[in-house]
């Protein structure tokens, strides 16, 4: 069981601020990490490992040469191996374009050890998008499963997976082919404590890294700024959330008020 992850370097967007001149994403006032979900994805590789007994996980990212830092970081969750497509050819990507030179460098991977399974975090905390998974499954030609909450089974003798996935009115369970493409959910599992080992097999590891001259039948218009479409009218900051209403006086006091607010809401929903 081959199993390959899709990872992305991303700011925290938890400290990252917004530049008010171009209304873009200034990612120098944040650290960046590994998107929360794709460590998800990881970790989900991992446990399927265990389960099987067997197997190899490599992990994918493409960025510029820091994002070994998110390739490293896979390593010490538990991932095999990593791979790295950085080039000035890549740069200025869309999901469009991103998800055509991924899935190109899957093809690559896939020469000298096919694979069975392709796992993708929902979506990255900076563009929110979750397109470039279902992306790499169409290019592929192989297909996706998103939102997975988790893997029930895998039968390797009839190549199928049955996962639980979460939709709008509950959950719905999905027999697919493999191989296929799934996007996890971050109640898939928990984050486990790295042990000693994989820690400093991760500080030690160099990613192998490919530019575009290292993949194959690559067709350039479809890569990087030339190759994305996708046109950002605005972006804004939201509004900064308003203090709530205070109660006041006694207890008693604020218990009236308190139902004359819930009375209020009430009639409010009612004439809507």
């Amino acid at each position: 069981m081959h199993i390959v992850v899709c990872v992305k370097q991303v700011p925290d967007t938890k400290i990252i601020k917004i530049n008010p001149k171009t209304n873009t994403l200034d990612r120098r006032s944040a650290p960046a990490i590994l998107n929360p979900y794709d460590a998800h994805a990881v970790q989900e590789a991992v446990k399927i490992k265990k389960m099987l007994g067997k197997g190899i996980i490599s992990v994918l990212s493409m960025g510029p040469p820091q994002a070994t830092a998110v390739i490293k970081k896979s390593i010490e969750i538990g991932a095999d191996r990593g791979f790295l497509i950085s080039d000035r050819a890549f740069a200025g990507a869309d999901t469009l374009a991103t998800s055509y030179a991924l899935s190109k460098a899957l093809e690559r991977i896939s020469k000298e050890n096919p694979v069975d399974l392709i796992i993708c975090g929902k979506h990255a905390i900076d563009g929110d998008t979750g397109q470039v998974g279902p992306g790499i499954a169409r290019r592929l030609d192989i297909p996706p499963v998103t939102n997975v909450i988790e893997v029930s089974e895998l039968n390797e003798n009839e190549s199928t997976v049955l996962l639980k996935r979460k939709i709008t009115s509950g959950y719905e369970m999905i027999q697919a082919q493999v191989p296929c493409l799934m996007t996890v959910e971050k109640e898939i599992n928990s984050i486990e404590y790295s042990p000693m080992p994989n820690m400093i097999k991760a500080a030690r590891y160099e990613p192998v890294i490919w530019s575009v001259n290292d993949l194959e039948d690559v067709d350039r218009t479809q890569l990087g700024l030339k190759g994305s479409p996708t046109i950002v009218g605005k972006m804004f900051t939201p509004p900064k959330p308003e203090g709530g209403i205070r109660l006041e006086g006694n207890a008693d006091e604020q218990v009236k008020q308190l139902m004359d607010l819930l009375s209020d809401k009430k009639e409010l929903f009612a004439a809507q």
